[in-house]
């Protein structure tokens, strides 16, 4: 037992992170980018700092205040902007709506009502939610859409709860539904223009840098994105729930009239269920219809910033908005207080803002220091002519780099070399470019590779190694998927022969 033991004491992994560190720093040629070497080096250290937790999880997402000035790869001022981004925001907004939902029960309800209609089947129940979660990220952010879905999954685990469901069953099926809504809320995204901002990035960049190429509509990369995104989401529930976490055939409430009972004790919906419920339906309904929708060169659906002139409105500003009308409504169930406390907003998972900025603080360290670029470069100098080869190398590394770089930022840094490598290698640039998006949204392995991740991370029912052992598979799931659907598709979507 003692050799085990040795690997309990967090030290052991402070130097394993050092020694790491030191390998990544000879290993990355430091000739043109003299900040390359020392910036993965410091992405490695925070790796192992964050698989094994040699710190508490948030107090690592801290480390680039320090070194990036330290090292001169970012000043002090720049890298702390990273963690006011407006993303944080829209998380810190949809937190609070969230609890405002909790704080009514209406969450129960919802949660009741969704387990009445699939069924208690615990496969049953993560298919029901995982759908439902892609469905939302086609149309609006993936990370409202794990907002939506995850009070509503915390719910059903309370009830499997105050059930007296098995302690072992419950863990796994808490990670499973929790997973679940965060990695559904990326296939999803995949589906259309609008559902991730690395498909934006793509279309913005291709427009741009191939005026002569056929343009591609939303109806076109609809074609090709939902088949992708159905065909990974079955695989997907099929890996999760019979595979990593082997859920049970028998029901999880084993008396049919369990579920009806609870829905008779909550009694009629009451007035701080109503508000709240309200107020997070205004913020759903704003965010999706705040953006255009082209569905052709012809045909566009304005949404309504463009129609109000309100382009500076962003979905954090939205979030923040109704999220702040929780304090602002009395409470009739508590009477002299709304319906959301400052007492209550004190209990959510702060330190995961944290986590935010250090994901994006590291992105921009890579930018600056120029890792991104000799990344970039390797892609491009790849010696192989077989184009599924190549695109099946692409997916690889556009996944697996952004467990630790932000997606879009990824996309944006990726594509141009992609596009200049295409001219090079005499194909197709769309044959590089729209796999290495894809797969843009297929990091499914760190708290930091997604929002999405995160937020489910911050719910407190997933370990960052069962996130880690789960994200591997799916990540070579993606990669499966990914490939081998863009080869069968391209020709008949796109008119690509390779």
């Amino acid at each position: 037992m003692s050799k085990y033991r040795l690997f309990k004491n967090k030290w052991v992994y402070g130097i394993l992170a050092i020694v790491l560190a030191l390998i990544s720093y000879y290993l990355v040629p430091g000739e043109e980018y003299a900040q390359a070497p020392i910036m993965a080096a410091i992405v490695t250290t925070m790796a192992v700092f964050w698989i094994f937790e040699v710190v508490p999880i948030a107090i690592t997402s801290l480390f680039p205040i320090f070194l990036f000035p330290l090292f001169g790869i970012l000043d002090t001022k720049t890298t702390a902007l990273f963690f006011g981004k407006e993303i944080i925001f829209l998380f810190l907004g949809g937190l609070m709506l969230a609890q405002g939902i909790q704080n009514s029960n209406l969450h129960k309800r919802i949660a009741l009502h969704i387990v009445k209609i699939i069924g208690s089947k615990p496969a049953n129940l993560v298919l029901g939610f995982m759908l439902a979660t892609a469905g939302l990220s086609m149309w609006i952010s993936n990370t409202a859409s794990v907002m939506v879905m995850m009070p509503i999954g915390l719910s059903i685990i309370e009830e499997i709860k105050d059930a007296k469901g098995n302690k072992e069953f419950l863990s796994k099926f808490a990670v499973a539904l929790m997973l679940g809504i965060a990695y559904s809320a990326d296939i999803g995204g995949m589906a259309t223009l609008i559902g991730t901002p690395p498909n934006l990035v793509f279309m913005e960049m291709y427009h741009e840098l191939f005026p002569n190429l056929p343009a591609i509509g939303f109806s076109q990369w609809m074609m090709m994105g939902l088949p992708i995104s159905i065909v990974f989401l079955f695989t997907g529930w099929l890996l999760m729930t019979k595979v990593i976490f082997r859920m049970p055939k028998s029901k999880v409430f084993k008396n049919q009239h369990v579920i009806k009972d609870l829905i008779k004790e909550l009694g009629k919906l009451r007035r701080d269920e109503l508000a709240s419920g309200l107020i997070f339906l205004l913020a759903a309904l704003l965010w999706i219809t705040g953006s255009d929708i082209t569905l052709s060169s012809d045909f566009t659906i304005h949404g309504w910033r463009s129609s109000l002139g309100l382009n500076m409105v962003s979905d954090a500003s939205i979030a923040v908005a109704t999220s702040l009308l929780l304090f602002m409504i009395p409470s009739k169930d508590r009477p002299k207080e709304m319906l959301l406390t400052w007492s209550k907003v004190r209990e959510l998972p702060w330190g995961i803002l944290l986590l935010f900025g250090g994901g994006f603080a590291i992105a921009g360290g890579f930018n600056s220091s120029g890792l991104s670029t000799i990344i970039g470069n390797i892609i491009a100098n790849i010696g192989i002519e077989s184009p599924i080869i190549i695109v099946i190398i692409v997916c690889f590394v556009l996944t697996f780099l952004t467990e630790i770089t932000s997606n879009t930022a990824t996309t944006n840094l990726i594509l141009p070399i992609l596009a200049k490598a295409s001219a090079v290698l005499g194909m197709d640039p769309r044959i590089l470019m729209i796999p290495a998006t894809l797969s843009a949204s297929c990091a499914f392995m760190m708290p930091i590779a997604s929002p999405t991740q995160a937020i489910v991370f911050g719910s407190g029912h997933v370990k960052i190694k069962q996130m880690i052992r789960a994200g591997v598979l799916f990540n070579f799931l993606g990669i499966i998927v990914v490939t081998g659907m863009f080869y069968l598709l391209a020709k008949f979507v796109f008119g690509i022969d390779f």
